[in-house]
């Protein structure tokens, strides 16, 4: 079986930033956005862009950008760039370079809280959104004021803020960063090639204040002595809901974002679908690839 080749096209957008994407498909076919995570890159959708391409699959128009501040898309200095409007304006400028509506936007960890908000504040813009073990703004919110076990869980976000942090992870190889992927026993995953080691070392050499820069700017993080702002933060509805139909696909064994998360999401998100991932961690994009594509073609057919 043929599939579309990716490539590499840069999108200098209006408000200053530009993103480098992988693509694959013709312009001006219907749009699937994927959006990566931390500490990820845009070739981590590679083979799925190439796969939805194809004729074969719905000859789509797939387009992965590597977000702000991850190379070689541009990466303002300051971390006031990377407040979540921000981030979600560069997406909106994507999405329009790109057609100007995206069939369905695909997104995992920060690419997902990101995709949660573009399907808030710009729902003209995406028909449908596939979010992959990213939590709803609400809910973690929620989460993080009152569940002792999701702010322990999410105690490594006041490491990534500290000032050092960029040269801590840099340490041994970047040590700490693929210490983020192993298994809880120690072991690395098998989907963990050195072409792919390679390619993570690359992208990180190439600097880590942008993507350190979304920790820091962002306000939601677990409460820590002196900083209590999470007990204060209050978010109106209308800033949480999203209408698009909405598949949640979760690995369960998650040790970051715990299964709470996927609680009382339906008054904010009413076409919602949720799968439940038995056996799956944070990394299901890498550790489920079948799966996930089945997912996201039944989604599409729907």
């Amino acid at each position: 079986m043929t599939h579309a080749p990716v490539q590499e096209t840069a999108h200098a957008l209006p408000h200053g930033i530009t993103l480098h994407c992988r693509v694959a498909g013709a312009p001006g076919r219907p749009l699937l956005l994927f959006l990566h995570g931390f500490p990820e890159g845009a070739f981590v959708w590679d083979a799925l862009l190439a796969h939805f391409a194809d004729p074969a699959h719905g000859g789509y128009r797939c387009v992965a950008p590597f977000l702000r501040g991850y190379a070689p898309s541009s990466a303002p200095a300051a971390e006031a760039d990377y407040r979540p409007r921000l981030l979600v304006q560069d997406l909106a400028a994507l999405i329009a370079a790109e057609g100007g509506r995206a069939s369905a936007v695909v997104a995992h960890d920060w690419g997902g809280a990101l995709a949660w908000s573009l399907a808030n504040q710009h729902p003209a813009l995406l028909e449908r959104l596939m979010v992959l073990n990213a939590p709803h703004t609400g809910t973690f919110l929620r989460e993080l004021q009152t569940s002792a076990a999701q702010q322990r869980a999410s105690a490594y976000m006041h490491f990534l803020r500290r000032p050092d942090a960029e040269a801590m992870l840099a340490e041994d190889g970047f040590r700490r960063l693929f210490n983020f992927f192993r298994h809880a026993d120690g072991s690395a995953p098998g989907w963990l090639t050195p072409e792919l080691r390679a390619r993570y070392q690359a992208l990180w050499s190439a600097g880590l204040a942008g993507p350190c820069h979304y920790y820091r700017a962002s306000p939601l993080r677990p409460p820590a002595p002196g900083d209590e702002g999470i007990h204060a933060l209050q978010l109106p509805p209308e800033m949480l809901t999203v209408q698009a139909p909405t598949r949640v696909l979760w690995g369960m064994d998650d040790p970051a974002l715990l299964p709470g998360l996927l609680d009382g999401l339906e008054p904010w998100v009413p076409r919602l679908e949720v799968r439940r991932v038995e056996g799956a961690t944070h990394w299901i994009v890498h550790e489920q690839p079948a799966l996930v594509q089945r997912e996201l073609a039944a989604f599409l057919a729907e």
